[in-house]
């Protein structure tokens, strides 16, 4: 099993964080993992992605032009990424801010609105663990357990308290996303 995955959005959105739990959670499930962030030195507030790639195999190189999956955070990842998932993959979007939503209809679509979410969770800095964990309710490969040890090793120890924050905000994610298309 390989998957192949960009996380696109604003900075400051958790876009990053995201994809180095997914991959310390892969590494403790003890998968092949590649992490390869990409932003510009605005940060907070300009674009940022990370190609995150897990896999029972060894993996020949991280620098990726399709992915199995795309999560899209902002307008601009949208207008980027939505062309580089694979026929049959998966593109998980959260809508706020999105003014053209995805168009194809060769890929699964889904919807999470982590943003809304995490309003009424009176907590933004869970926005991105609501994402991973729509992504992780469609594609389930890490194990909880894992996603909690990946938590335990992204997080300074100093902030270990959030950690049963962020797991609830995983299935809060995992409760409310949504299909808006499911070629399966």
């Amino acid at each position: 099993m390989t998957e192949e995955i960009i996380i696109a959005g604003f900075g400051g959105q958790g876009v990053l964080s995201m994809g180095k739990i997914l991959a310390y959670s892969g590494i403790m499930q003890g998968q092949e993992v590649s992490w390869m962030p990409s932003y510009g030195p605005e940060m907070r507030g300009g674009t940022a992605n990370v190609a995150v790639i897990l896999s029972d195999d060894r993996i020949n190189s991280p620098i990726l032009h399709e992915f199995d999956t795309a999560i899209i955070l902002n307008q601009q990842s949208m207008d980027k990424f939505e062309s580089t998932v694979k026929p049959g993959g998966l593109l998980l979007y959260d809508p706020n801010g999105i003014i053209h939503p995805p168009t194809r209809k060769d890929i699964n679509i889904a919807i999470i609105e982590g943003a809304k979410e995490a309003s009424e969770m009176n907590n933004r800095k869970v926005f991105n663990m609501i994402v991973m964990g729509a992504y992780l309710k469609l594609h389930p490969i890490v194990k909880m357990e894992n996603i909690h040890k990946g938590l335990e090793k992204s997080l300074p120890s100093r902030h270990h308290n959030m950690i049963p924050m962020n797991e609830d905000a995983i299935q809060v994610g995992m409760n409310k996303v949504k299909w808006q298309l499911n070629l399966n």
